[in-house]
């Protein structure tokens, strides 16, 4: 699979995919998908697209991970974050029903779900160690939302020596502003934002 290339100048390189990819599945939640709740996203098109992308790792045998967010009594765990953004709290407060996944994605009996506090799935969770224990040396990113959890995912997977691989039609956010941009400015310096065909032929090669 090629990476598009970036036409600003010094903004050009790309991350070759690896040969030992996992998908990682991010909070992809009750939350954000139900209209009772203030973080519901307006559409649920990516969720069709990252089953599919799921779908095609399953196939294949590519790990597949998955993150859900949960909160200890009154969000003693969620520090600056809830009081940022109060809302996580109202949700996510001892886990309930707003953190369950969707059906359309839920995990499998043989995945791991990581449960972390923070936007980035890295950020104190097991997920690098993991990563490395499994030899993985590309994370194929589907989940919510661009500018947030996959953002903030994507640039530590880098951080981390992991190339980020963000799908295009697999990730969501509330406004499709901050999705834009996000995405335009992952592709130019944290990650290679590829479309779900392409991501769907780079799980399904030969290895």
């Amino acid at each position: 699979m090629s990476p598009a290339p970036d036409s600003d100048d010094g903004f050009g390189g790309a991350l070759l995919p690896g040969a030992r990819p996992a998908v990682l599945v991010i909070d992809l939640m009750r939350a954000y998908f139900d209209p009772a709740s203030p973080l519901c996203l307006p559409s649920t098109d990516c969720l069709r697209s990252a089953g599919r992308v799921i779908a095609a790792a399953r196939d294949h045998g590519i790990p597949v991970l998955h993150t859900r967010v949960a909160y200890g009594p009154g969000g003693v765990d969620g520090g600056l974050f809830v009081r940022k953004v109060p809302a996580l709290r109202q949700l996510f407060d001892g886990g309930g029903a707003m953190g369950e996944p969707m059906p359309q994605v839920s995990p499998a009996d043989d995945e791991l779900v990581l449960v972390k506090q923070y936007a980035s799935a890295f950020f104190g969770t097991s997920l690098a160690s993991t990563l490395r224990a499994g030899s993985i040396d590309t994370v194929v990113l589907v989940g919510v939302s661009t500018s947030g959890c996959v953002r903030a995912t994507a640039v530590d997977a880098m951080q981390n020596g992991f190339v980020p691989l963000v799908v295009r039609e697999a990730v969501a956010d509330r406004a499709a502003g901050p999705h834009e941009a996000s995405l335009s400015d992952l592709q130019a310096k944290y990650a290679e934002v590829v479309s779900e065909a392409g991501a769907v032929a780079y799980l399904s090669e030969e290895r």
